[in-house]
């Protein structure tokens, strides 16, 4: 198997231990096909990250690690490859640990591996339930920065958040929504992917929170637990419209919004203003088409950047300095489309 780069740099990037790979590597029987697998991987995203890099300065492996949608996933992997080409010399090297769902113990566990095996850092999103904050809390007590990634865990000793303020966002969409209504009764749908992640509570706070003050006059109705796939998100809707036909306006928190628009179209139904969260290539083409009405934006490479100079002040790599500030929330309509997104 060709490849230009040490042992102990694929096994890093593959999770494995150094005498796994070499008999990868020296086709030594007894590999199993999955751990053949894992290897070639990691060396193509090796070759992808070594890629145009002529200067070589300090180089740091984190790992990063989301329980998401793959819309979601996908942006977040391409904001990461494309920072750190900004970085240089400095060298950041990811290995990506994504799934659209996983148990919070299969969480604890990959972070207690990632522990013991070492890495120069952790970026998480992850759902704020104990076991999760404290194994949070014994990588950092390792002396391995952990940075939260767009849904914090304000109960763990992490090093940073990096992400947008949610609650800010919620009251956002309220605003949006409220407005629109001007002081005519409503009702909205909103949808969570889970009430696990604190990030998601904390824009329903703020939601639930500015609509009681200044809108009074519209209702909500919740659902979660659809975990931002369409299939899940869709069925919950559908059951929700079903149950109240009066609804007529959408806060995605969650995702899925295709799904839900389907469920509104299946059940005769009219959404007067949907309001949404992430500029994905989904919810890109849903706003194109005029069938969401506005998206929550904020710019996953600032949270990047962010996520970057924690761990490298971790590190004692750049000087101590105060942490910037949260990300920007953006209201995007298909007026104002950022020109990279289009």
């Amino acid at each position: 198997m060709a490849h230009e780069f040490l042992v102990k740099d694929i096994a890093f990037q593959a999770g494995l231990s150094i005498a796994t790979v070499d008999r990868v590597l020296n086709g030594r029987n007894g590999v199993r096909k999955q751990t053949e697998l894992r290897v070639r991987a990691a060396i193509r995203e090796l070759e992808k990250q070594q890629a145009g890099v002529e200067i070589q300065g300090r180089k740091f492996g984190i790992d990063v690690i989301m329980e998401a949608p793959d819309r979601f996933t996908d942006a977040v992997r391409d904001a990461f490859e494309s920072e750190s080409a900004t970085f240089l010399p400095t060298v950041f090297r990811c290995r990506f640990h994504f799934a659209e769902t996983i148990r919070p113990q299969e969480i604890v566990q990959l972070l207690d591996r990632i522990r013991l095996r070492g890495t120069d850092g952790v970026v998480l999103k992850a759902p704020d339930v104990p076991d999760i904050c404290a194994a949070v809390a014994r990588l950092e007590q390792t002396g391995i920065p952990v940075v939260t990634l767009v849904t914090d865990l304000p109960n763990a000793p992490r090093t940073a958040y990096a992400g947008a303020d949610n609650r800010v966002a919620g009251e956002t969409a309220a605003y949006l929504i409220g407005e629109r209504f001007s002081g005519r009764p409503a009702n909205v749908l909103v949808t969570l992917s889970s009430s696990r992640f604190r990030g998601e509570e904390e824009r329903e706070i703020g939601f639930r929170r500015t609509l009681r003050e200044h809108y009074p006059s519209i209702g909500i109705v919740e659902v979660s637990e659809g975990l931002g796939r369409d299939a899940a998100t869709g069925a919950l809707a559908a059951q929700a419209l079903s149950a109240n036909p009066g609804i007529n306006a959408v806060y995605s928190i969650g995702g899925g919004n295709r799904a839900v628009l389907a469920a509104f179209s299946a059940a005769g139904l009219t959404c007067a203003v949907f309001v949404s969260h992430d500029l994905d290539a989904a919810n890109l083409d849903l706003l194109k088409r005029r069938q969401i009405h506005f998206v929550l934006h904020h710019d996953l490479k600032t949270d990047v950047r962010t996520a970057f100079r924690a761990i490298m002040r971790r590190r004692n790599a750049v000087a101590a300095s105060a942490m910037p500030a949260l990300s920007a929330v953006e209201v995007i309509t298909p007026y104002n489309i950022p020109p990279h997104a289009v």
